[in-house]
């Protein structure tokens, strides 16, 4: 693997890369970004650039996961141990999503973004509807594990995963034999993922300047009072929820935890995707954080697919601001079901596309507001999904520290190196 240093410079060119491609479309924007220079830049070489990084990301997604926790499940040995973790992940992450949306109402109500706000626009946004939560719990589970991998249908792959995993410890000296060969893939795919990591400067830098170049600031200016207090809310629930809870059932290091965390951090801010993330966010919770790749094997690629705590604070925040923006009242009871809706909403929604807007327009059918409020924050959901990614990423390896920490799954010299 690679050695602190090497993490180090890479996380230095990261970082140039996104500050660079951060000025480069800003000038690009200031300039106008039309003609020859949106024709060679924003749509040629920035457009291609960012593409391949997410294709040479995405592409190691499936087979990572797969291997990973097939090698997890099979080390743990015991299906009592894998209930008591399954049990402690899924209940955290759905905690810290309620948490979310829970602070993201109170602070809507109190800063009211919506108030006074005078709708110009009659742009509608047609929200599909989530499947029942019954359709979801059926759909976990695969009738056909290829045709899931083709999909990308990440619930139904842990699952087969995990029996896959399960079935090796229970095969005795076949399983032993087999998981052998399954940790060797994990150490080829592991490289794959550093070879891919050597252009993560170059990517980071094209799919942030073309964000920039297209939407610059002024798409902030009409939202501002909204878009900064979702802004506000992701970094309290990252810096101070996060950090509570943290140090609460690890008694660890905060900032040695958030120290780790730039490589994450970096690649999730400028894909705004958490699957595409993934290989960097497992690489860094095994060999930055010390845990055990018996843990992070299922609970990172799990928190990548329900763990929506960014997405529940967009839909907190937008809830009250569409509300005040139509001068609609919203009760207790309706705060409540908007935070139910959206805590259940996180497991349902998982793997749907755009799953932020539509768990949105799922909440505000719940409470009869009207869906078409959403075109009104079209045009700067996708510099806030940049920062939600981030949240959702940093929760994701949160959990998991504070599930490896409980369970004696985590190496503490490494983690504090």
């Amino acid at each position: 693997m690679t050695s602190s240093m090497d993490m180090k410079n890479l996380t230095k060119k990261i970082l140039f890369g996104m500050v660079l491609g951060l000025m480069a479309g800003l000038i690009m924007n200031a300039l106008g970004n039309k003609g020859w220079m949106s024709v060679v830049f924003t749509d040629g070489l920035f457009h291609m650039g960012g593409k391949v990084f997410l294709a040479s990301l995405k592409v190691l997604v499936v087979p990572l996961v797969i291997v990973s926790l097939i090698c997890g499940t099979a080390a743990l040995d015991d299906i009592k141990k894998l209930g008591r973790i399954g049990g402690k992940t899924v209940g955290l992450y759905l905690a810290t999503t309620g948490l979310a949306i829970t602070f993201a109402l109170i602070a809507s109500i109190i800063i009211a973004p919506g108030e006074g706000f005078s709708l110009t626009t009659d742009v509608a946004f047609q929200g599909k509807d989530a499947p029942p939560l019954i359709e979801v719990l059926i759909n976990i589970f695969p009738t056909n594990p290829f045709k899931s991998m083709v999909e990308g249908k990440m619930l139904q792959i842990i699952v087969f995963a995990v029996l896959f995993g399960l079935s090796m410890t229970m095969a005795g000296e076949a399983g032993k034999r087999i998981l052998s060969l399954f940790k060797d893939l994990n150490e080829v795919i592991m490289k794959m993922v550093m070879m891919m990591m050597l252009f993560a400067p170059l990517g980071v830098f094209c799919l942030v300047a073309k964000v920039f170049a297209t939407q610059g600031l002024s798409a902030i200016l009409p939202l501002a009072k909204y878009f900064f207090t979702v802004l506000a809310v992701l970094v309290f629930h990252a810096v101070v929820v996060y950090t509570s809870l943290f140090k609460l059932f690890t008694g660890l290091s905060a900032r040695q935890f958030f120290k780790k965390l730039r490589n994450p951090l970096t690649v999730s801010f400028s894909t705004a995707s958490s699957n595409a993330t993934l290989p960097v966010t497992l690489e860094t919770i095994e060999e930055e954080m010390g845990v055990d790749n018996s843990i992070a094997s299922f609970t990172i690629p799990l928190g990548a697919t329900i763990n929506m705590d960014g997405t529940a604070i967009m839909q907190g925040v937008a809830t009250g601001f569409i509300a005040q923006a139509y001068g609609i009242d919203l009760g207790m009871s309706d705060y409540l079901m908007v935070i139910l809706t959206a805590t259940l909403a996180s497991v349902g929604t998982a793997g749907v596309p755009g799953v932020g807007l539509i768990m949105l327009a799922m909440v505000l059918k719940q409470v009869n507001l009207p869906v078409e409020g959403i075109g009104l924050i079209l045009g700067v959901d996708r510099l806030l999904d940049m920062v939600r990614t981030s949240v959702n990423v940093t929760g994701d390896m949160m959990v998991t520290a504070v599930v490896a920490k409980s369970e004696g799954y985590m190496n503490l010299e490494t983690f504090e190196d």
